[in-house]
């Protein structure tokens, strides 16, 4: 141990008469492990948020969405074999999806139906599995004419809208009719409510519906067409440049998006309030940092006559400011130590025991808690250089001190 930390440690321990130096030490390892703590709180629940949210939104969306740009899919097998010879792709599924009216003797509704191929290897719809999915799907009932009626699986909160639930049947009336000497008439086709799905997005709960994509394509009279292929990728990380690779074997004739393309705005806004707490959170280190400022400012003025005898004795004005800044960031390691072991049993109480429940108007139930290292390690280094800062003040007016004048005047 150098001599500057060793005097250093003896500073921070007060004697009777520097009571009052030795609470607002106190106070300010106080101040910053108060700030720390909130800090890796509240940016575990915002990564928390955006963790749930990606799963509940890749729970009915795929990785990469291909497109042709001249509208429908027709011949679309060898665009399929093409874009699963790629190293990196899970699955490749055609889908059809289009915007109709949902109509029951109880009320009408707007939705988007996606025809889906239930044979897919991976999860398309959140709470149904492949095996599950197949059997829903398959699942058909007989009219009073004895035709079969297909299945359909809607979202809970559209359910509710159009006062349906599962054995229930409902009427999709499709823009996509006949042609007839007065216009074209929308058709009109029987489904059986299968089953119902809840991601506890809004958006999804109150709007989207899945079919077989057969029974899709003779509703939407598309023969044999698809609206896309959905694909899925073993890292979703790396779905943008997988895109790009897929778009340059395919040619100009197509088009693609990847899901962080897809909700970029959603996931903006999250980055954008994450980024706008910490900046309010570490304010509270600030406050704490001034604290540690005006503690070594009294320090100085306590130990002035100290400081010029340790001058008299060939310290140096850089030993000096050693000693000040050694002291001051103690407090803050002290400070940032007490915040993050607060910090990480607060969160580790969130995650495992839930005690704040939501209510219903959230799209989670508790509070959603994810710690990531690379969070705990900024806001830790960020607290440590806060308080770095604040003792260069102090430290150099310690170093300016005339020991001839403190020794007389001490």
């Amino acid at each position: 141990m150098t001599y500057e930390s060793f005097i250093a440690l003896r500073y921070l321990k007060a004697k009777r008469k520097q009571t009052f130096i030795s609470l607002i030490t106190v106070l300010s390892i106080a101040g910053v492990a108060v700030g720390v703590m909130a800090l890796v709180v509240v940016i575990a629940v915002m990564s928390g948020a955006e963790s749930d949210f990606k799963k509940r939104i890749l729970g009915f969306q795929s990785h990469i969405s291909v497109f042709y740009r001249g509208g429908e899919f027709n011949d679309f097998m060898e665009v399929k074999k093409n874009i699963a010879s790629h190293n990196d792709i899970i699955a490749v599924s055609p889908y059809v999806s289009s915007q109709v009216l949902l109509r029951t003797a109880y009320g009408v509704s707007g939705a988007s139906i996606r025809g889906i191929d239930p044979t897919v290897s991976v999860k398309v719809i959140e709470g149904y599995g492949p095996l599950k999915l197949k059997e829903t799907l398959k699942k058909r009932k007989t009219s009073e004419n004895g035709a079969e009626i297909p299945s359909i699986i809607v979202g809970e909160d559209l359910a509710m809208n159009i006062g349906v639930s599962v054995g229930d049947t409902l009427y999709i009336i499709s823009p996509k009719g006949m042609i007839s000497p007065v216009g074209q008439i929308p058709s009109m086709r029987k489904f059986v409510v299968s089953g119902t799905f809840k991601s506890g997005m809004f958006e999804y709960d109150a709007f989207f519906a899945y079919m077989d994509i057969h029974d899709a394509q003779s509703m939407l009279r598309m023969n044999d067409g698809i609206t896309g292929l959905d694909v899925w990728v073993h890292d979703l990380y790396h779905a943008e440049r997988i895109k790009k690779e897929i778009l340059a074997k395919l040619g100009p004739g197509y088009w693609a998006q990847d899901w962080m393309q897809i909700n970029s705005s959603l996931f903006s806004a999250l980055a954008l309030e994450k980024a706008a707490m910490f900046v309010i959170l570490i304010l509270i280190v600030l406050v704490a940092a001034f604290n540690i400022a005006s503690t070594l400012i009294m320090m100085v003025m306590e130990k002035s006559k100290d400081i010029a005898i340790l001058k008299t004795m060939g310290a140096t004005n850089k030993s000096i400011r050693k000693i000040f800044v050694y002291q001051g960031t103690i407090i803050g390691m002290i400070g940032t130590s007490i915040g993050l072991s607060l910090g990480l049993l607060l969160c580790f109480i969130l995650k495992n025991f839930k005690i704040i429940k939501l209510p219903s108007v959230y799209a989670f139930s508790t509070l959603p808690v994810q710690l990531e290292l690379q969070d705990v390690l900024i806001i830790a280094v960020s607290a440590m250089v806060i308080c770095f800062l604040s003792t260069l003040y102090p430290a150099y007016q310690a170093a300016d001190i005339d020991p001839v004048e403190a020794i007389r005047y001490g």
